[in-house]
């Protein structure tokens, strides 16, 4: 039961990615191909490779992570606080960064760490970047030969669909039935790339990133029937 769990031992986290290189025809011939053979299904007629590129982040094999945000509770009797944070940069840094976090701060057995549909977007975008990157990859993103209820992964997707696999429901539309304040601002998760690229504004993005990890984090509150997070009580750092 969600309900039992300490929030104090669960990490929760979104990614912000986008394509490797900023268009198609900076990647190099073989690349190309690969990329037309991978989104040959995708795309089918209505696309050439080359016009479909622009959704090149949501695979691990094409695209980098630009933001990884973080957040955390921190209670002490009745003070309540969710303390949220940010990397970015380059994206070595990042994962480097976000790998000395889980193994300095989220190693034990207790802790946890949860997304919203992270199981099958962002610990694995991660995880394969680490491996590209050459960064060993942390326990608590090391699934070989763990039984799934040794798996310390929380899903607010996989909380929501009470075993009806076939279901999905996004982030912003479960705030919007949950009564969550939304977490979107002024842009979404198709415009990040022109965003990074174009305008070359991370700060908007991380704005995002990490308006969506404390909409990870009320949706948690509202499935536990707490009262969510007020203004007052997120922390940024």
């Amino acid at each position: 039961m969600i309900e039992k769990l300490n929030l104090n031992n669960i990490l929760f986290l979104d990614i912000e990615t986008v394509p490797e290189e900023e268009n198609f025809n900076s990647l190099d011939a073989e690349m190309q191909s690969l990329w037309d053979h991978k989104t040959q299904y995708q795309r089918k007629d209505d696309f050439t490779p080359e016009e479909f590129y622009d959704r090149a982040g949501i695979w691990a094999e094409f695209g980098k992570i630009i933001c990884i945000s973080v957040g955390y509770f921190t209670i002490k009797g009745d003070v309540r606080n969710f303390r949220v944070t940010s990397f970015f940069g380059d994206e070595k840094k990042i994962l480097k960064d976000f790998n000395n976090l889980l193994n300095n701060h989220f190693s034990q057995p207790q802790h946890l760490l949860c997304g919203h549909n992270a199981k099958e977007f962002d610990i694995p975008f991660i995880a394969r970047r680490m491996i590209i990157n050459q960064i060993a990859i942390p326990d608590k993103l090391n699934l070989f030969g763990k039984k799934p209820w040794e798996i310390p992964h929380l899903d607010t997707l996989e909380l929501w669909k009470f075993g009806d696999y076939k279901h999905f429901t996004s982030l912003k539309l479960l705030t919007k039935i949950l009564g969550v304040p939304s977490p979107k601002g002024d842009i979404d998760g198709s415009q990040v790339g022109h965003v990074y690229y174009v305008e070359k504004d991370i700060d908007r993005i991380i704005t995002y990133c990490e308006k969506d990890t404390i909409a990870v984090a009320q949706v948690f509150l509202r499935l536990r029937r707490e009262d969510l997070l007020i203004d007052d009580e997120i922390i940024h750092v």
